[in-house]
């Protein structure tokens, strides 16, 4: 089957027929509202085929472009200037942002980065582009500043002035207008001034919020600037440079040892794309995936990833750990299966008084009725309480169990494709742990705050790299630096306030152990010089 465009065809040689199809001397032509396909062939069942399969992809196309509107229940990240907030969209929620309470029902249905204006009542309204230039981008300018005075006298409106137009209604950029009329020393600053001056205003002044998709770039940005010590002062370059160096890809097996409030792990969940296998080592009773739930990954996402506590690795290495069910709940289950002595007696009653159906049962049934207490009633609600909360807790301990068991089934066969290791404890004993459930010429990326902890770890490498269970080739210790640039014209310069530093990532190559020793025996031989030639001397005959 061939397609051609409309273009090829002489509109005047088609026939219309059934309304959808055009037949001419190639075959059938089929139409849509705005494309114009020809059909090289004069079977009808395969220009169906072909009309059902452009639905379809027209339908998939359309589902694509639904993932970059905003809808009830996405985890979404609020902008306001350099702020950051991820918040979840629900209807008649109040969510507060910069001391704002906010309701955010009007986002839905709207494309994600739209930039919204925060009205009475905090809904919000989509800001209207801006088709004329403000009349606060060109004012007349002075030459220099030299004869302004900041003495507070400058700005005729007060606060209560301020406030009061507030409550009449008036948006950010008209009140920007009055403060600018208003000044006496406005037209007199510089052309720079003034527009530092108005940016400033615009800063606290007009609300102004876009609402962004979660992103591990975003993600880790808003960490960093509200609760970097939360993240042990990762920043998003040297993140970036983690996934690189750790060469995170779909369909990789990934171990993650971190506590970042999730977010390493979120970033290489979001680089895997949703295939392959994370394994999250963590310590204490439970993992701890704050972060990662701001990144609103659909639900088969989850299910690539699988948790491990790091207490029971070198159990797992020295094959100790049991993965079966604790005998502490097996004993828990069997005495709740018995009957209590209090219950069998019940039993014996009831069916001594409820034989035969006489008067003289009927009235020993009345009396143990009778006998029943509201304490007895109490009582046997707690029990059922009891039980209640003892097979709940049984099916959350065989749910964990059975995770367990998986995890430790993936870690056994020692064939990782990468290791992440980002976390407030010394490195040092979790990488030499860990790297051991590596496959051979497999990648790990180690970050650390301090470069200290991690020139230990390079020296413990080194130091056991001819043993069988550690060998590793590669190893850089680097140290990640940025710095931002205000980029305006005839005032390009570095900003002033920037990171002092974004932390320091020890990487590496592991190496299988025969492959190593082959190649150090034949290196050693080559090195060695090749024996002298003895010399003859002729003689006369």
């Amino acid at each position: 089957m061939t397609l051609r465009t409309a273009t090829e065809v002489q509109a005047n040689t088609w026939k219309q027929y059934n309304g959808n199809f055009a037949l001419d001397f190639w075959g059938y032509v089929v139409i849509f509202p705005q494309f114009v396909f020809i059909v090289e062939t004069e079977d009808k069942f395969t220009v169906w085929s072909f009309f059902f399969d452009y639905i379809s992809m027209a339908e998939s196309t359309e589902e694509d472009d639904s993932a970059y509107i905003i809808k009830d229940g996405d985890y979404v990240v609020l902008k306001r200037g350099d702020i950051y907030k991820a918040v979840q969209i629900q209807i008649k929620k109040k969510v507060m942002f910069e001391k704002q309470w906010l309701f955010l029902e009007k986002a839905v249905g709207q494309l994600y980065s739209t930039a919204f204006e925060v009205v009475s009542g905090g809904h919000l309204e989509p800001q209207k582009a801006k088709t004329t230039e403000s009349s606060t981008d060109a004012q007349e300018a002075g030459s220099d500043n030299r004869n302004i005075v900041d003495d507070g006298k400058s700005q005729k409106l007060t606060r209560d002035d301020i406030e009061t137009l507030k409550e009449q209604g008036l948006k950010g950029q008209e009140i920007i207008q009055q403060l600018i009329d208003n000044s006496s020393t406005f037209r007199d600053k510089t052309e720079f001034s003034q527009q530092k001056y108005i940016k400033k205003k615009k800063k606290k002044y007009e609300s102004t919020i876009t609402v962004l998709r979660p992103s591990c770039r975003i993600l880790a940005m808003m960490y960093h600037g509200r609760e970097p010590g939360k993240i042990c002062h990762l920043r998003y370059d040297t993140l970036a440079q983690m996934l690189t160096l750790g060469n995170i890809h779909a369909g990789g097996k990934v171990l993650v040892f971190e506590t970042c409030a999730g977010l390493v792990l979120g970033a290489v969940m979001e680089r895997m794309g949703g295939y392959g296998k994370v394994v999250q080592m963590y310590p204490g009773d439970g993992p701890v995936q704050a972060g990662l739930e701001s990144f609103g990954f659909p639900p088969h996402f989850h299910d690539t990833l699988h948790t491990f506590p790091i207490g029971h690795v070198n159990a797992l290495l020295a094959g100790t750990l049991d993965t079966g069910p604790p005998k502490e709940l097996a004993a828990v289950s069997s005495d709740a299966s018995v009957p209590s002595k209090e219950g069998e007696e019940a039993g014996r009653t009831n069916a001594d008084t409820g034989g035969d159906g006489s008067g003289e049962g009927e009235g020993k049934t009345e009396e143990v009725k009778m006998e029943i207490t509201p304490a007895e009633v109490e009582q046997n609600e707690r029990e059922k309480l009891k039980a209640i909360r003892l097979q709940e807790r049984q099916d959350r301990m065989e749910v964990k169990r059975k995770k367990l068991a998986v995890a430790a089934a993936l870690l056994e066969g020692k064939n990782a494709d990468g290791l992440i290791i980002a976390s407030r404890f010394h490195p040092s004993p979790v990488l030499l742990g860990l790297i051991k459930f590596l496959a051979p010429s497999r990648p790990f990326v180690v970050y650390s705050q301090y470069k200290e902890p991690l020139i230990e770890c390079y020296t413990k490498l080194k130091e056991n790299s001819n043993k069988e269970h550690c060998a590793v080739i590669n190893l850089q210790l680097t140290d990640s630096w940025l710095r931002h640039y205000q980029v305006l014209p005839n005032r390009t310069h570095p900003v002033l306030q920037m990171s002092g530093g974004g932390g320091y990532l020890l990487s590496g190559t592991t190496v299988d152990m025969q492959y190593a020793k082959a190649a150090t025996s034949s290196q050693q031989a080559v090195e060695q010089p090749p024996a002298k030639k003895l010399k003859l001397t002729g003689s006369e005959g």
